[in-house]
């Protein structure tokens, strides 16, 4: 026993407890959440008429007392469990919002709707993955001696590709204050998108929500260059939202008209510094549109959803684009494990946060995401249905509640979180058998489909 790891020492001492069995439940239901919340306490079920007592759990009765829930942490870096279930919920939640379902009607499919791409704009010249990086026929060398051109094929998964040629030319300021304003450029964009779509039909622009109504679902993904990019699903409807049809005018050509023309013309104005000056803020000239249509034209819905679901679980460590925790002073920037391009840019973020002309913009609160502190997933209200509302039915799903009118008493309190050892090491093993248990199901059910 004294040669063995020690998780697979404690494992064995778990396995030995009378209580075993009921532990391993626990961790199932969970799904195999690296870092579940541990909880104490009871809930009593009532019938809402007679106060007859229905059901009554208490962890007195269960292993350490204690109740195993998810942490229903979304990274997959952090916790594959979780995150494959927020990345489930997020597919049912664009594809509600492109197909119908969860209250959204199918007519949804018939509205114009888009896929859109906006990216950063170029702070300086990075090594790219492909054919020739950077050819110059001339050669060449910048202002601090460097070459301004590369003639290599780098791979796609190359260090190289999204560095700098040179570090001393690329405007690293730039780059973090972008990233510090993206959330208001993406909010200017659709307000002018709506002013635009107006315009171009005649309507007073104040007079648009009288007529029409935009929706978006939209994911941040970040570039290998470090640089946040939006993919977002657009859908126009009419005044009342998706049960609404939109008005003869609202052609997916008009509404993709609009959305170029709002991405070449928004612009964010940083506030003024005496150390930077001021700078204006722009999406960046790579702008991609693609129609969504009804009758298959165009990209398949599912695989828009399956998209947005998959960028949505990816931390800023898992892109090598920063780390998923935030760094408390210089000595954690220095230590971090990232690229001498993203240190330089956590290294900018301090610096900046640091000016009081930039408070507002919390950079050094945000320098583990380099200065990029929106949510990763944003949709606007009457898009489709919400994440809590998935979590509910899932969890009335699961209590099986077939009493309408019952009383739930709650008592609950908190007291820790995460495995031991031995525990973490079963955890795994169960996440990664439900994980190969979904994915032999999915390819039954595709070959299936393929044999009828």
């Amino acid at each position: 026993m004294r040669q063995l790891p020690e998780a697979d020492r404690d494992a064995i001492r778990i396995a030995q407890e009378p209580k075993f069995p009921r532990l391993l439940e626990q961790i199932t239901a969970t799904g195999g959440c690296s870092h579940p919340v541990h909880l104490s306490g009871s809930t009593t079920t009532l019938d809402g008429t007679t106060g007859e007592i229905l059901h009554h759990y208490d962890t007195r009765n269960e292993p350490s007392e204690r109740l195993l829930v998810r942490c229903r942490n979304r990274r997959a870096t952090v916790c594959p469990a979780c995150s494959r279930l927020h990345a489930g919920d997020t597919f049912h939640l664009v594809r509600a919002g492109l197909l119908g379902g969860k209250n959204v009607p199918p007519a949804v499919r018939r509205r114009p709707r888009l896929f859109i791409t906006l990216t950063a704009p170029s702070f300086g010249a990075v090594h790219r993955a492909g054919e020739a990086c950077r050819p110059r026929r001339a050669g060449g060398a910048c202002e601090h001696g460097r070459p301004i051109g590369c003639g290599a094929v780098h791979a796609p998964n190359a260090s190289l590709v999204g560095q700098p040629l040179c570090p001393d030319c690329y405007d690293y300021t730039a780059h973090v204050l972008w990233h510090g304003h993206a959330s208001k450029l993406w909010d200017r964009f659709v307000i002018d998108v709506r002013r635009r779509l107006a315009s171009s039909v005649g309507l007073v622009q104040s007079h648009f929500a009288r007529h029409a109504r935009l929706s978006f679902a939209r994911v941040a993904e970040y570039q290998q260059r470090a640089a946040v990019h939006v993919h977002a699903v657009v859908r126009l409807d009419g005044p009342a939202g998706p049960d609404d049809e939109p008005p003869p005018w609202g052609t997916a050509q008009l509404l993709a008209d609009a959305v170029r023309a709002s991405a070449g013309r928004v612009l964010v104005v940083a506030p003024y510094s005496p150390a930077v000056g001021e700078l204006a803020l722009c999406w960046g000239v790579q702008v991609d549109v693609r129609p969504l249509c009804a009758d298959g034209d165009g990209p398949d819905d599912d695989a828009v959803a399956a998209y947005v679901a998959k960028y949505v679980t990816k931390g800023a460590s898992e892109t090598g684009a920063g780390v998923d925790h935030r760094l408390s002073n210089w000595t954690d920037i220095e230590f971090a494990p990232v690229s001498e391009h993203v240190r330089t840019l956590m290294r900018t973020c301090w610096r900046l946060g640091g000016l009081p002309e930039y408070a507002a913009l919390r950079l050094r609160e945000w320098a583990h995401t380099l200065g990029y502190r929106g949510h990763v997933l944003t949709k606007s209200r009457a898009y489709s249905t919400t994440y809590a509302v998935l979590r509910a039915e899932r969890a009335d799903h699961m209590s099986h509640a077939d009493v309408a009118d019952a009383i739930a008493e709650r008592h609950w309190r908190y007291v820790g979180s995460g495995h031991t050892p031995g525990a973490a090491l079963i955890a795994a093993g169960i996440a990664d058998d439900l994980a190969e248990s979904r994915r032999l199901g999915l390819q039954a059910r595709h070959e299936g489909e393929w044999c009828g």
